[in-house]
């Protein structure tokens, strides 16, 4: 018994020294404090890079077809008929790509062709009695009445004719432009008027994005800027600011604010073979000015107080701040401005607010 209480005591003093030890050995291992006692702050550094940078107006809209203009009708129709009637007929499909006057829809034409049928023997037989009183000649004043009302009737019975034929035609509606059916809403056997709509022609190749913009950055803005447009489901990318889904530029600014939103209307024209379609919601980035060749730093690195904007410039473990001007920030990147600083340099990103004018760091790599 006397041997094992030995042992047992043995074993917890080699525990207890192995405690204290690790004890001992932590602080050094993690040591936050140089020999000279000052601390040490752990950051995350960038470099600072020669780059393009550019400035951005945002917007937002959707695509839509375009308006008409003084060389060009709308890029779009809402086709509907002008009388009354029963649908007979339907000779189109959405998605078909139809070219001006094709006939899309045919009404039932039964009384109206009777009614052409008419008009037209109405008129030969008018143009038979013409003939007889030519023949007869215009001698005596009675051949001569008799004469003109023959005249009188052909003319009247033409005018009929005609009459007839433009009611019938008006049966056959026809597409009033180029393009191609988004929608086809009628259905043969549904009673139709002129207020019932028919189908809907969208020009593809001739679509446009209507966006709104804020009135204060209106000042920015003329036409001939590039824009950088994006889906509206993918939004705008911060981390690369000039990978833009589609570009094109402004052709358009609207001379008028709309009181309700503060925003101005833009319009620029979908690039050709474009995957953009009416109706589609976009994000819009309009390029007001590009800068190039400009220092720049990670946009964590400016730190902004009452005093002005400042980057903490890295020198072996040591950061130093240093005052710059900021101008354009470009997705992840600022630019600066500041005596003695050059590309190649490093500077603090995280951990630079709070900083000292001059600190011992420590750079966590990420």
């Amino acid at each position: 018994m006397k041997r094992a209480g030995l042992v047992f005591i043995a074993v917890g003093a080699i525990v207890l020294a192995a405690v204290f030890a690790r004890r001992a050995s932590g602080p050094a291992q993690a040591d936050a404090e140089p020999d000279d006692g000052t601390t040490l702050v752990s950051v995350r550094v960038g470099p600072v890079v020669s780059a393009t940078l550019r400035a951005y107006v945002p917007a937002w809209g959707a695509v839509e077809p375009q308006q008409a203009t003084a060389t060009q009708p709308p890029a779009s129709a809402r086709i509907s008929t002008p009388v009354a009637g029963v649908v007979a007929r339907v000779a189109c499909a959405e998605g078909q790509r139809v070219a001006a006057g094709t006939v899309l829809f045919r009404l039932d034409s039964r009384v109206a062709d009777i009614a052409v049928e008419r008009a037209r023997q109405a008129l030969q037989y008018s143009e038979q009695v013409l003939e007889r009183q030519k023949k007869l000649g215009a001698g005596e004043a009675t051949s001569q009445r008799l004469y003109l009302e023959a005249e009188q009737n052909v003319m009247a019975a033409r005018n009929d004719v005609r009459n007839a034929e433009t009611q019938r035609s008006l049966l056959d509606i026809s597409s009033p432009l180029e393009g191609t059916l988004v929608r086809v809403s009628a259905r043969p056997g549904d009673a139709v008027d002129p207020s019932t709509e028919l189908a809907e022609v969208i020009d593809l190749r001739r679509l446009v994005i209507t966006a709104t913009v804020r009135s204060v950055d209106a000042p920015r803005l003329r036409t001939g800027l590039d824009v950088e447009v994006f889906p509206g489901d993918r939004g705008t990318p911060s981390g690369s600011p000039h990978s833009g889904v589609e570009r094109t530029t402004i052709v358009f600014i609207g001379p008028q604010v709309d009181s309700r939103s503060d925003t101005i209307q833009v319009r620029m024209p979908v690039p050709p073979r474009s995957p953009l379609r009416p109706g589609q919601f976009v994000n819009v980035r309009i390029v007001t000015e590009v800068r190039r060749d400009c220092l720049a730093v990670p946009a964590d690195a400016v730190v902004t107080d009452a005093a002005g904007s400042t980057v903490a410039v890295l020198t072996g473990d040591t950061a130093v701040k240093r005052p710059v001007k900021v101008g354009v920030r470009d997705g992840d990147l600022a630019e600066i401005e500041g005596e003695g600083l050059r590309a190649g340099m490093t500077v603090v990103t995280a951990g630079a607010y709070g900083l000292p004018e001059r600190s011992k760091v420590r750079v966590v790599r990420q």
